[in-house]
């Protein structure tokens, strides 16, 4: 049962629908719920995701990956060689200190994955996505987790693991792997020390769900705070660099209201923070 309030957003140019086809032919219990000429939506393996045909201007960067926990040698060789076809190995699938079986790889339409080899806990996602915190933004990994734990509700940590002294230089201290979830969707997030040359950017978002527009105010401004910055269309930039989009969760059914579709997106496309009423009322 699909339950996520927060879920991902791929930004393609063009690509949305072929790369959801992609990954529901990659990974079992997968499909496609629903689609349109600007964005399409699927679920694989219990996560919702969005692929957002936004053109040209933002491309996907390793900032967020998608972490799988696989449960046996099989499937991992299995989903590493179909996600592999036309992409670039950043790590290649093999033994490391930290699993038996890891691989890290960049697929054709530029999104990454990471497949470890492990025993996925009942009630756990397959599929989470993976904050890696580098550039300008290393070391913030930990104190962003817990930013982001006092704003949604139902949220925790679940797990962090900090680099030793003189594990990694300039890192101990820093958190070297953390698992969260934020009202109920799960997490994970990463400072990934060395020179990297991508941060957050557009190319991958999250999108929270509101159902009343006190929900919208509240995630908006919580979200902003402190050095984050507003965009427009419910897009908005928080302090640490992350794009989230804060939607309501009627804007589908609105947009594809014969009638008043196309008078719902001229107001949106007004806005900076969503105001559900005009919406509606459009």
């Amino acid at each position: 049962m699909i339950t996520n309030q927060i879920y991902p957003c791929l930004w393609f140019d063009g690509q949305a629908k072929s790369a959801a086809e992609f990954y529901c032919s990659a990974f079992g219990n997968s499909k496609i719920t629903s689609e349109s000429a600007i964005a399409i939506q699927f679920e694989i393996e219990g996560t919702k995701i969005m692929g957002l045909n936004g053109g040209p201007i933002f491309k996907i960067n390793p900032s967020i990956s998608f972490f799988v926990t696989c449960e046996d040698e099989n499937e991992i060789t299995s989903l590493w060689d179909r996600l592999s076809v036309g992409g670039q190995a950043m790590m290649p699938l093999g033994k490391y200190p930290w699993s038996e079986k890891y691989g890290w790889v960049a697929d054709q339409f530029g999104m990454t994955w990471q497949l470890m080899l492990g025993e996925l806990a009942p009630g756990s996602q397959k599929i989470i996505p993976l904050f890696l915190f580098v550039g300008d933004q290393f070391g913030n990994a930990e104190q962003a987790i817990r930013h982001y734990l006092a704003i949604f509700q139902n949220s925790a940590s679940q797990y962090m693991e900090m680099y030793a002294e003189g594990e990694v230089p300039g890192a101990a201290g820093m958190l070297k792997f953390g698992n969260f979830s934020l009202d109920g969707s799960q997490f994970a997030a990463m400072d990934g020390p060395g020179n990297h040359n991508f941060n957050f950017n557009e190319g991958v978002s999250l999108v929270v769900e509101c159902e009343t527009q006190e929900e919208i105010d509240h995630f908006w401004e919580s979200l902003i705070r402190d050095g984050g910055a507003e965009s427009r269309c419910g897009w908005l930039r928080d302090k640490y660099g992350v794009f989230w989009q804060i939607i309501p969760a009627s804007l589908g059914s609105l947009m594809s209201d014969p009638e008043r579709g196309q008078r719902a997106m001229q107001q949106l496309l007004k806005m900076n923070k969503l105001d559900i009423n005009i919406l509606k009322n459009a």
